[in-house]
Formats: structure tokens, C-alpha cells, sequence
């Protein structure tokens, strides 16, 4: 495993270790998936009461998974790379028989009678799924606040918060708690904890990994301490599903191949997107030092202008406002009540809205990816922060705390939502706060493995200044 890690001490536990040497050490039987999940479910314990990561522990059956896992191993009879590989999944992934809440105690707590295709296909993969990670109300916020659960924190200082809405799995990625922790993405939803967590966390090139319910620019994505468990991963989770009429058809892509030469590509650089707030000069500082790494390997590195017109995040936010507003009418009315009041506020702006400023909030989605396709067309990736900003308290919904500008930090992130293309962000650097910050790295529609070899890439290649150990939770209050 490689020593240049964001938090690599030196692996002193089994949950310190990455899939790749997890499945030599199975195959080897010098491990066993037993054990593993045992080591897994145990930190579990140790940390979340602090951290409040987890919203649904599966130990039973995830130990039943761990030992049919292990006598595929003993037989020689794997079914594959992710066989015995911990696993954690967003709180909005449905498994049969459990509610599927959102992060809100507003929602009906109805039992799915179906699991997400995700689900499915770890099973089938012989991965055991540990549990199911907290998600901020209704996954509209870019924080762990829920009126359903105790706030979720950020293990390299408690009283930060992890992001959103993947929150839980951004605090379990950097914990330690799996190798794969997979989120869901449509604004930042991966990234944003990915970055402000200090691990990777990969959105793909949108259907590539089938989601249920499908939503325009929503996207499954893994979260981990190494991009190589993303790849792995990737190789799982991607394929079409029935149930997801953007799910892309099956493609032969070798996502354990994650070879880059530097030379070989044009490296966009945006440090502006046109659009939101500003970005912070120790997060500028960090994107411009990657670009270097970039740069001094033979990339030829590209100023992109801003493209975003002023008020473009706006008018989404409005559209998805609409959304949720007609989801809060549709309530039971004795439930309302119980929602965290920044979310029914939001809400409410979509209240009342006229259909010629509906239809012109949906257009502004196909806007912008428009505009981020034409701006970002001559160049094979793309560096830029994935927030403006570094992490913030814990108890505010919103690096802002104000419903009246909810997402002006989502601009680095949205673009590429909006535009379908695969992102990845990778931890560059931390400011003079300690706060991690992640750097991001797109690339063109359908070029996932590219986006995964360059993030892999800069993980190995990173400055020294981003390279810390694995926070302990005893060691971030």
C-alpha cells in the first residue's frame, strides 16, 4: 500500500487496510472476512458515538455475508475483486423490509419492498454491507443535520461538520470505518464530504451506476481513503438496470488499469466558475499546487474562463425548491411538523411560482451543462476546488447557515452534475485550520477511468503538505 496517503501512519489495524491488500490477504489466507467485518463492525462501536456516521447497522447479516465470503475464499472460489470487502451505503438506498427515510423524521416510514440495484450488486459480489450511513433532511443539505438523527461530525475535528448530503459517508471513509462507502451526488453530494473529509470520492459519468429512484444528474458514487477501492469498486456497481431509464448500456472499461501519463493530456484549470462564492486564497492556493504536480510531469496546464452566468445556481436551486415544496404538500399533514425547519423554510420557496419561472429554473440544468461542456471541450481534464470554502461548524446546515443563499457553494460541483461528466475529488492540502481540501479532477463524458488514473495519479504524486495520519476520534475533539 502506498505511504502517500492522506493519514497513513503506518497500518496498525485491519481497518486500516485498503480492498486491494484485503483480497491478497484472502486469497493468501493470512485474513479472513470474518475477521475483517468483525474489526470493521467493532470501530463502529468504538466511534460513532461520537461521530454519528451510522443510521442502520446491519451486524447479523453482514457477519453472515463476511462467512459465506470466507468459505468462497477456502474453496478457491471467489466471485471477484470486491468478495469479502466491507462495504457501507447512503441511508437513501433501499433494502427490503426497511424504511428508506432521507434523513428526515418527516418522511412515512414505509418498508421498501425492493432493493436499490446497488444493493444487488454487492450482494452478488459476495460483499458484506455493514450498514447504512446518515444523510442530512431529505439529502438537501450540505452538512449532518437531520430532524432524524443525533448531527453527524467530521472525525478530523468533531466540531466541524462532514458535508452533505453524504455525510455519513464521508465521516465512515475517513474513519475508517470501510474501504468502499458509497454516497449519492447530484449538487456535491459525493465530493463535497469527499473534500471536506480528506478522501476520495468519485461522481461517474452519470447512469453509469443505475440508480433507484432515477432523478435528472443524480449519481451513485464510492467514497474511500484510496482511489484504487473507487475503481474496484466502479467494476461492481457499473451497468444498466430496468428500473433506471438513464442507466448507460454495459461497457468494457478496465477499471483496475489506473496507468497516466501526464504528458499525454491537457489539464484544464478553473478557479473561477462565473457563479456563487468565492473561493477561499488557502483553497485557491491548494488547486494551483496540484496543477503544478500536474504540470511538472509534462501536463500542459489550461486557464479556463468563467462560465457560469451570475444567478445560474439560483435559478437550480429554485428548481429543485419546486420539487420538494409540491414532496412537502404531498406529506402526511400530521408529519410536517416534524421536519427540520431550514428544510420547510427552503421548501417554501418554491412555493407559488409561476410556470414560465418553473420551466425557466428546469432550463437553467441543460444551461449549464451546456455551458460546461463547450467550456471545457478542448482539454482531456479539469482542475478546480470542489468548494470555495473549508469545512464548517457542524450545526449549520450550510456553509452559509442561510436559506436565503443556500448553495452558492456547490458551483465547482454542479457544473459537472448538470453536464454528466465523471469528477473525482482527492484530498490536496489542509489550511492553516487543519481542514482537509480536496481538489478536483473531471474529465470528458464516458472517460471514467481517465478521471480515476489522473486522481489516482495525483494521490501518489501529491505534495507532502497533504499527507496526514488517519484521524483517531479520540484525537479530533
Amino acid at each position: 500500500m502506498s505511504s502517500n496517503q492522506p493519514g497513513d501512519r503506518g497500518v496498525t489495524r485491519l481497518t486500516d487496510l485498503d480492498a486491494a491488500t484485503l483480497v491478497a490477504g484472502y486469497a493468501s489466507g493470512d485474513l479472513d472476512p470474518v475477521e475483517v467485518a468483525t474489526a470493521c463492525l467493532a470501530l463502529v462501536e468504538e466511534a460513532d458515538e461520537a461521530l454519528h456516521a451510522v443510521y442502520d447497522l446491519f451486524r447479523e447479516p453482514a457477519l453472515e455475508q463476511a462467512r459465506a465470503s470466507s468459505r468462497r475464499w477456502r474453496a478457491g472460489e471467489p466471485r471477484g475483486g470486491m468478495d469479502g470487502v466491507p462495504v457501507t451505503l447512503k441511508e437513501n438506498q433501499q433494502i427490503v423490509g426497511r424504511p428508506t427515510p432521507w434523513g428526515s423524521a418527516a418522511s412515512t416510514p414505509t418498508p421498501a419492498t425492493a432493493n436499490s440495484p446497488v444493493v444487488d450488486r454487492l450482494r452478488a459480489a459476495g460483499a458484506p454491507v455493514l450498514a447504512r450511513t446518515v444523510m442530512p433532511e431529505l439529502g438537501m443539505l450540505s452538512s449532518g443535520v437531520s430532524s432524524l438523527h443525533p448531527t453527524a461530525r467530521n472525525p478530523w475535528n468533531l466540531a466541524w461538520s462532514p458535508g452533505g448530503s453524504s455525510s455519513g459517508a464521508g465521516a465512515a471513509s475517513a474513519v475508517g470505518y470501510a474501504p468502499v462507502n458509497l454516497g449519492s451526488d447530484i449538487g456535491g453530494s459525493v465530493r463535497l464530504p469527499a473534500s471536506w473529509c480528506g478522501v476520495a470520492g468519485f461522481k461517474p459519468t452519470f447512469g453509469r451506476i443505475a440508480v433507484d429512484p432515477p432523478y435528472y444528474g443524480r449519481s451513485i458514487g464510492p467514497m474511500g481513503r484510496h482511489v484504487g477501492d473507487l475503481a474496484r469498486a466502479m467494476a461492481v456497481l457499473s451497468g444498466p438496470d430496468y428500473r433506471d431509464p438513464y442507466s448507460l448500456p454495459p461497457q468494457e472499461i478496465a477499471w483496475h488499469d489506473l496507468t497516466f501519463d501526464p504528458a499525454a493530456v491537457r489539464v484544464g484549470l478553473l478557479l473561477d466558475v462565473g457563479d456563487g462564492a468565492p473561493v477561499d486564497p488557502e483553497v485557491a492556493d491548494v488547486v494551483r499546487a496540484a496543477a503544478a504536480v500536474f504540470a511538472d510531469a509534462g501536463a500542459a496546464i489550461v486557464p479556463i474562463e468563467p462560465f457560469l452566468s451570475p444567478g445560474s445556481i439560483d435559478l437550480i436551486d429554485l428548481f429543485w425548491r419546486i420539487g420538494h415544496w409540491n414532496d412537502y404538500l404531498a406529506m402526511d399533514p400530521d408529519r410536517r411538523d416534524l421536519m427540520l425547519p431550514f428544510i420547510a423554510e427552503w421548501c417554501r420557496g418554491g412555493a407559488g411560482i409561476s410556470g414560465e419561472d418553473a420551466v425557466r429554473s428546469a432550463d437553467a440544468q441543460l444551461t449549464v451543462a451546456r455551458a460546461t461542456l463547450a467550456a471545457t471541450r478542448h482539454v482531456d481534464l479539469m482542475l478546480s476546488p470542489v468548494s470555495p470554502g473549508p469545512a464548517f461548524p457542524a450545526e449549520w446546515p450550510m456553509p452559509s447557515n442561510d436559506v436565503t443563499d443556500p448553495m452558492s457553494h456547490i458551483g465547482f460541483c454542479v457544473t459537472y452534475s448538470m453536464s454528466g461528466q465523471p469528477a473525482a475529488s482527492v484530498n490536496g492540502g489542509f489550511t492553516c485550520q487543519g481542514s482537509p481540501v480536496g481538489v478536483q479532477i473531471a474529465a470528458q463524458r464516458h472517460a471514467d477511468r481517465l478521471a480515476l488514473a489522473a486522481a489516482a495519479f495525483f494521490e501518489s504524486a501529491r505534495p507532502p503538505s497533504a499527507v496526514r495520519p488517519w484521524p483517531r476520534v479520540a484525537e479530533a475533539a
